[in-house]
């Protein structure tokens, strides 16, 4: 793969995660709109995977180890995301399991958001 798939991948996932971000805040402004946030945290939820997945397949082959393990937790806070998503749907699991998943994910990716420049710079 080349650099460019690899940029596109991280303007995928940018896009989803902002997607993620404002179907969250959705219900918090209007809970009647939760119907809507449930979709659109979806279509975000499924951008940011495939972005994610993207960048980990066009990543150079003589990357850094520490570097691939970034891009590794990079898809499992997406795949949180993703989980998050399948919990909106499921009300009558757990009202609220959505919220811990996005959380989680949301932990995760601001590590690596900040691990990843600082490895990068080493290497």
């Amino acid at each position: 793969m080349s650099l460019s798939t690899l940029k596109y991948g991280a303007r995928l996932a940018v896009a989803g995660l902002i997607l993620v971000m404002v179907a969250t805040a959705m219900p918090l402004f209007s809970p009647s709109v939760f119907t809507t946030a449930r979709i659109i945290f979806s279509i975000g939820a499924v951008l940011a995977l495939a972005g994610r997945i993207m960048e980990r397949v066009a990543a150079p082959a003589d990357e850094p180890v520490r570097l691939k393990r970034m891009r590794r937790i990079d898809v499992w806070a997406a795949i949180m995301f993703v989980a998050a998503a399948v919990f909106m749907f499921l009300r009558n699991v757990g009202g609220t399991d959505w919220i811990a998943f996005t959380l989680a994910g949301g932990a995760l990716t601001v590590y690596t958001s900040l691990m990843v420049p600082r490895i990068s710079s080493k290497s």
